[in-house]
């Protein structure tokens, strides 16, 4: 089972380094890695299980996955080259059949997400203000001696079904300048809103697995239930924080901050981890698969 876990995050995470934004793994990381996946198959529980969540909500997680807590799962992401660390991370879902894929859970403290703008926003101009964002990334990346990508268009159009309070989107992207039959990377992105802010669910593969994986993203988002006052319908206006920003930012996400000031910039989103999957990464897909077969292989 340690062989099977290490295999997926490798799979999946492998070809994320070059997207990231400022440091490979340190020296001593493929030393500590046996450790790292070790421990988190210790601290694994395996579904079905109630998940408890930044005391905001409960995951139901479903058989056939396994969920790996902190702090096991950023001592694993760092084992795999990721030397950052991010508090709103809550842990890890992966699946216990092999299957190439995995989905950080993290809840962002932002207050109240007002949803009205989902009746307004147009998906060419968010596309069009995601590219200009990732260029504007891009920027910084090339500073710091990382790949370049470009967005190459949605997957999925964002949708927000309001009744309850949950937010949809994938787009995908490859390394800038890659022939066009490169492989792409998808992230299929989803959001679910509460009265102090909001969890991410975001599925991260590869573009050609996306319908085989989707239906488990979508899963994981309607297993999750927030408790009793932090729901979305529980907010008071008179006492509660409102966030800066509205649906439309979650879609554009950190690579739009340059140009509109929301979050960080890009060029910290893998050390930060969770905001790479904002990205909608280049590769994680095609040649991941290649990675994952050439080791089961080996």
């Amino acid at each position: 089972m340690i062989r099977t876990l290490a295999l997926t995050v490798a799979s999946a995470l492998a070809l994320m380094l070059p997207l990231g934004s400022q440091a490979a793994a340190p020296a001593s990381a493929p030393h500590k890695g046996p450790d790292a996946f070790a421990e988190a198959e210790k601290a694994a529980r395996k579904g079905p299980a109630d998940i408890e969540l930044a005391g905001q909500a409960v995951l139901h997680l479903p058989a056939g996955h396994q969920w790996i807590p902190q702090p096991q799962a950023t001592q694993l992401l760092q084992a795999m080259g990721n030397p950052g660390k991010d508090t709103r991370l809550q842990g890890l879902v992966f699946p216990t059949d092999g299957q190439q894929w995995f989905m950080p859970v993290r809840f962002e403290a932002a207050g109240y997400v007002k949803d009205d703008d989902a009746r307004d926003w147009k998906a060419d101009e968010l596309l069009k203000s995601y590219r200009e964002g990732t260029e504007a990334s891009n920027e910084e990346r090339v500073k710091l001696g990382v790949t370049p990508i470009e967005v190459i268009g949605w997957v999925e159009q964002p949708a927000y079904d309001a009744g309850a309070h949950r937010l949809v989107w994938a787009m995908s992207s490859r390394e800038k300048n890659a022939p066009a039959d490169a492989s792409q990377g998808v992230n299929y992105n989803t959001y679910a809103l509460g009265r102090e802010g909001y969890f991410s669910l975001n599925l991260v593969t590869g573009l050609s697995e996306l319908p085989q994986h989707k239906p488990a993203a979508q899963a994981m988002l309607a297993a999750l239930e927030y408790k009793d006052g932090k729901r979305y319908a529980d907010f008071d206006a008179k006492t509660d924080h409102v966030a800066e920003y509205g649906l439309a930012a979650l879609v554009l996400g950190g690579v739009a901050a340059k140009k509109l000031g929301f979050l960080a910039l890009a060029g910290v989103f893998f050390a930060k981890f969770a905001k790479v999957i904002l990205l909608g990464l280049a590769v994680v897909g095609g040649l991941g698969v290649k990675l994952f077969k050439r080791k089961r292989a080996a």
